[in-house]
Formats: C-alpha cells, structure tokens, sequence
C-alpha cells in the first residue's frame, strides 16, 4: 500500500462516522444530501456491488421503453446484499424515472439511501448541450453518480468531466467529493488515447464497456478480455475506479483481478452478488 491508498483508507475509516451529519449541515433544503456508502467502500480498497434497475419482466412495452417507477426504488433498497443501483437511460432517457428510482432508494432515510449511478446517453447522441443538462438534472433528482458511455476520444473525455465543473465529484485529487463521475470507453479507436484518458483530472471512474467493445470487434471476445484488463491496469494506477459487469461464474474471478465496481444483471444477479462477496470477504 503506498502513501495514497494509505490515507485514503485512513479517510474512509473517519468518515464513516461523520458523513451523514457533515451533508446535514451543509445542504439547503433544495440539495440532494447524497450517501457516501459507495464511495467509502472504494476508498478503501472495497468492491462494492450492485444491480442493473430492470424493467418489468414479460413486459415487452417496458423492455422497448421501460419507465420505472419509486417502487422500483423501493424493491431495490430491500436487498441488503446491493450497494448501489445502476439506472441505464442510455437507450431511452427519461428523466421522471431517475427520479423515481433516486426516491424509492432514499425512502428508508438519508442514513439508509442506497446510491444510484445513471448512465446517459453518449455525447455523440444529441450533442454536448443535451449531455451536459442530462448531467445537472440527473444529479438535481437526487442520483448520486452520472455514468457517459461510448467516449470517443481524450477530447471528448475532457468535455464529459467539464459538465461536471460546478460538482463536488469524488477522484484522486478531491477525496471529499460525494458525486460520481464514469466514463466509459468501448469503441476501439478510443484505446489508442488511454493513457491521456487516464490521466485527466476530476473524474472517478474509467469503465472499459467490454460487450460493446466485443461487438465492435467482431465477436472476439479474447482481444476484448484484453483490453478491459488494460483499462483495469491504467484505472488503478490512476487511483480511479472501474466497473466490471459478473455473472454468477464471472464474479469472484472479478474480484480477484481487482475490480472495485461489480455490476450483476437480471433473476440471478443475488446469487452472483453472494458469491462476489464471499470472494471479497463480506
């Protein structure tokens, strides 16, 4: 452990005891008081797992254009297996279901909320104005962590950390922070400029979306393994997060490598998370 992971272990062990008060006290009536769960679990070195918000099954009008509902939320806070929900409104973005969800989620309380990340859609989708609205008001409905896919380049990394300029994100550099910043990089060429990636300030996470990617790369799911291990390797010698989605076979084996974000989808995901934390000692 070097002198970083030191204090940022030490950090999270105190501020266990002292979030909730501190984000009492400083929120207005007005701003969202955001649970730091998930961030002190990465502090310290934890992984920490959650589950894909899902649509309602057999619904096939759900499955095209899914809404959700708070409870929706409220299912999700019950399991006291998840540490987080990952909301995906890539493919349809829907603004009143984040809020839903980030309600149902916080309806034990503030000292029992469970974080949500939301992923938007790309920038290349609509643009940077939409993206960069899409982060605010995601954030203004109470989420705890904005997820933007399919980044491109080291250019558009920069412009997807600027809309969160006026945020008090989580990274290397400012371990007080309590929102999170993801992105994600899948699309081939983007590799190229992974270590500039990397190296950029004021964000906290660096995902390698690896079934995009092995699409992207014809099915070659070798060559993308790869790549998702080199975006792990960077990731954390940049003192940044990264996210792996697990299956029940997959999980501990994720664990081991050192993925602090353990993603879990669909009826069997609670198995996939019980294995994944006896993997990790939890």
């Amino acid at each position: 452990m070097d002198g970083r992971q030191f204090f940022r272990a030490v950090l999270a062990c105190l501020s266990i005891a002292v979030a909730c008060a501190a984000h009492s006290a400083d929120a207005g009536p007005d701003t969202p008081i955001r649970d730091r769960s998930l961030i002190e679990l990465w502090a310290a070195g934890q992984p920490a797992f959650g589950q894909y918000v899902t649509p309602v099954p057999g619904d096939a009008a759900s499955q095209a254009s899914p809404h959700y509902t708070v409870q929706t939320g409220r299912e999700l806070a019950a399991n006291p297996i998840l540490d987080y929900a990952f909301l995906s409104l890539e493919q349809h973005y829907d603004a009143e279901s984040a809020r839903n969800v980030a309600q149902g989620l916080g309806s034990g309380g503030e000292d029992a909320a469970m974080p949500l990340l939301v992923r938007i859609p790309p920038i290349s989708t609509d643009g940077e104005d939409a993206a960069r609205a899409r982060v605010s008001e995601v954030l203004a409905l109470g989420a705890d962590g904005v997820v933007i896919p399919h980044v491109l380049s080291a250019e558009e990394a920069r412009s997807a950390i600027s809309f969160f300029e006026n945020v008090d994100v989580w990274s290397p550099d400012n371990p007080d922070g309590d929102v999170i910043a993801m992105l994600i990089v899948e699309d081939p060429d983007v590799f190229a400029e992974l270590e500039e990636i990397a190296s950029l300030p004021g964000y906290s996470a660096l995902v390698c979306g690896i079934g995009s990617l092995t699409s992207a790369l014809d099915g070659d799911r070798e060559a993308a393994e790869a790549i998702a291990l080199e975006v792990l390797a960077v990731s954390r010698r940049a003192g940044l997060v990264d996210l792996m989605t697990v299956d029940s076979e997959s999980v501990a084996r994720r664990v081991q490598q050192g993925f602090l974000a353990l993603l879990a989808y669909g009826p069997e995901s609670d198995d996939a998370i019980r294995l994944g934390r006896a993997a990790a000692g939890r």
